[in-house]
Parts: C-alpha cells; structure tokens; sequence
C-alpha cells in the first residue's frame, strides 16, 4: 500500500522544510501552496514534495478536498506546516497503511506555544482525524474543516508534534484572520448575537473552562495566556458578528460619544 501526504501551507519558508523531512518516509509529498510569496514553493521542490498551486480563499475544507484530488496513493494524511510526524507516529502510520484496513484513523496533537508543551486546558489530547483511504473521505467548512467519512474510527497512540506560534505577531494576525472567517460563518448560519449572553457572558464562560475546568493553569504561565487570549477570541467573533448584522451600529455609537 502506498501513502501520500498533504500539505497546505502559505509562506511557509521558516517551516515547511521540517515538516517535509518529518513526511520523508511517505511515497508522495504533495503540498497545495496558497500562492507564496516567500521560498515556500522552492525549499519545498528542491525537497522532493511535488507543489500544486490554488488560491484558498479563505476555504479551508475546500482546499483540503482539492489536495485529496491530487494524491496518486491509497492513502492519504494530512500535515499542517507547523507540524512534525515524529518517530513513533511514523511507525504506527506505516503499520495502518501495511494492514490497510477500510478505517480512518485519528491521532493525539502535543500542541507547543513558544515551544513550550500544552498538556492541560483541553490542549491535550486534541484528537485530530488525519489518516485516511484516499477514496473514503472529504472535507467540508471554511474555518475549521471536518471531514466527512463513513469509516469506523481508530486511535493512534504517538501525537503529532504542533507548533502552534513562533511570534506573538503571527498570533494576533492569526486571531484576527480566524474571528473574522468565524462571525461570517456564523452569519451564514442566521445565529442571532445576544448581547449580555454572546458578549459579556460567553468569553468569561470560555476562560474558566480552559483555565479551571480543564486545568489550564497547570501549564503555569503559558495556560493563563492562553485562557486569557481565549477569552478574547471568543469576545471578539461574537463583537464581529455583532456588527455584520448592525453594519450602522458603528456609526450611530460614535455620534453619541
């Protein structure tokens, strides 16, 4: 049995070389590029990954489907850019491909912020599905994709190693990006914001879940930040919401200041 990789990356020069040498043992490398800007596309060829460009447009679950298109192999798993398979990972990978059973299989994601390992906060496991039959599977959703199969689901015990931020820039550009695509997604869906509930309420519901509930404030520093950042996140695409539905509302409030 034969197994592809999948890639989506967008100028990723200071990464996509580990994530590529993390794939080596795969058949097939194939990264789908989102019209890089940087050596994105260069490091990836002069490493052997085959490089497919597509705008994404801000539609990650069609992206996704369109990398499925391109493999050539029986099996497929997906890698984000800030992603690295490690040794034992790979092992289990190859063994699932070796047994080829018509299953889909996820795995645990060890994430890291700054390099520092998150294990509490909900943080971990964080089960992601990423191996598939390439014929068994497709993806659907702009923000956060999730696939859509009918196979029986199986567990591999190796996470995958994510780093999720090198920057507290790439953060706040990232946070800025996904509460944006969110309050649209959910402006599609016709959710209505309630003010008190959504704006006030539901942020500090999401802070004490991560931070206590999930004893996020085992992971010392790093768990506060992030339950606090959390908190903002949640603020802000309920804010954005707010404010697609009263395009006016902006406008009305700064005359009453």
């Amino acid at each position: 049995m034969s197994l592809s990789v999948l890639i989506l990356a967008k100028n990723e020069e200071q990464r996509i070389a580990d994530c590529i040498k993390s794939a080596s043992f795969a058949d097939e490398i194939i990264v789908i590029d989102d019209y890089s800007t940087d050596n994105t596309v260069t490091i990836a060829t002069e490493l052997g990954a085959r490089v497919v460009q597509r705008g994404l447009d801000g539609n990650w679950g069609e992206q996704q489907t369109f990398a499925i298109l391109q493999a050539t192999t029986d099996w497929i798993f997906f890698l984000d850019a800030d992603e690295r398979i490690n040794l034992p990972l790979r092992e289990e990978i190859e063994k699932a491909v070796a047994l080829n059973e018509r299953v889909a299989y996820r795995t645990p994601r060890l994430n890291h912020l700054m390099g520092y390992p998150l294990r509490h906060g909900g943080w971990y496991p964080d089960y992601v599905p990423r191996l598939f039959p390439r014929d068994s599977v497709r993806f659907e959703g702009l923000v956060h994709p999730a696939p859509v199969y009918s196979l029986a689901l199986k567990t591999c015990k190796s996470p995958i190693i994510h780093y999720t931020y090198s920057s507290w820039e790439q953060y706040f550009n990232k946070l800025n990006v996904y509460t944006k695509l969110a309050a649209e997604k959910n402006a599609l869906k016709g959710k209505q914001v309630n003010f008190l509930g959504d704006i006030v309420l539901r942020p500090m519901f999401a802070f004490i879940k991560l931070y206590i509930l999930r004893a996020g404030w085992r992971d010392g520093k790093a768990g506060f930040i992030l339950a606090v950042f959390h908190y903002f996140y949640t603020m802000a695409k309920y804010v954005k919401l707010y404010y697609i539905q009263n395009p006016g509302s902006s406008e009305r409030e700064n005359r009453n200041i």
